[in-house]
């Protein structure tokens, strides 16, 4: 399969590859395909910001997205950033965590981020592909050879609570996977960590914050509907969730 995008640099013609049928990650019972690009490909961050525009995610330096026939339940969103407005819950987590030190670092492997690691998906994620990760599985997930990307280190007091992985585009940030302390869940960190990343997108003037995928019936992607205005990307044009799809989630 071959997909041609345009870009400043003129055409590009890139080869997508698409997996064999496999378990859903998302919904119990179906299966799924992923579309990936040739990892051959030399990728670049005007190249990946354009498929980002198109739904396409990363995972380590590989880019993909879901493509399953049929069922189109993966939906990618992302929050105009200009628009957001912090509502009362949302308040609330932004003030509970003003305490915490964010610093911006360096990518790549630590033993103090793997060992956050390793407790936040022993309590998230102790079962499945994701379970018992070694310090190469780490550094293939967040990992990125060709992206702009940045950890995002939060401390109380010192102590690493929180990751925030995110890549910068010239318009955009992307939200690329957060994990912090299991024994913090009462401070929403997860929460906090997009509402972090809307404030710096807003600082540095960027237009949006990409989320990933949007699920409606799985309950580990629904929250995402919470961050309203927020804009799903379907029969190829983004467009604002409707309030009955909001209130459906949230109910």
């Amino acid at each position: 399969m071959n997909f041609d995008p345009s870009s400043q640099a003129g055409k590009l013609r890139l080869a997508l590859f698409l997996t064999p049928p496999h378990p859903c990650g998302y919904l119990n019972d179906l299966m799924a395909s992923t579309l990936f690009v040739d990892p051959h490909y030399t990728m670049t961050v005007a190249t990946y910001r354009y498929l980002l525009e198109r739904g396409f995610r990363r995972s380590g330096s590989q880019v993909y997205r879901p493509y399953c026939g049929s069922c189109q339940a993966c939906i990618p969103a992302r929050i105009p950033v200009d628009s957001f407005k912090l509502g009362r819950s949302f308040r609330r987590v932004w003030k509970k965590n003003q305490d915490l030190q964010s610093s911006n670092c360096e990518p790549g492997y630590t033993e103090e981020r793997f060992a956050l690691y390793q407790s936040y998906l022993g309590t998230r994620h102790d079962e499945g592909p994701m379970a018992n990760p070694s310090p190469d599985d780490f550094i293939r997930f967040l990992g990125c050879g060709w992206g702009e990307t940045q950890f995002i280190e939060f401390r109380l007091q010192g102590r690493l609570v929180m990751v925030s992985v995110i890549d910068q585009q010239p318009d955009s940030l992307s939200a690329v996977y957060a994990y912090f302390d299991p024994a913090l869940s009462y401070r929403s960190l997860g929460t906090y960590s997009i509402l972090w990343e809307v404030e710096r997108a807003k600082r540095e003037g960027k237009k949006w914050l990409y989320l990933g995928y949007w699920v409606e019936d799985c309950q580990k992607m629904s929250y995402k509907a919470r961050f309203h205005p927020l804009e799903l990307y379907r029969q190829q044009k983004w467009g604002l969730m409707t309030r009955e799809e909001s209130a459906s989630t949230s109910s």
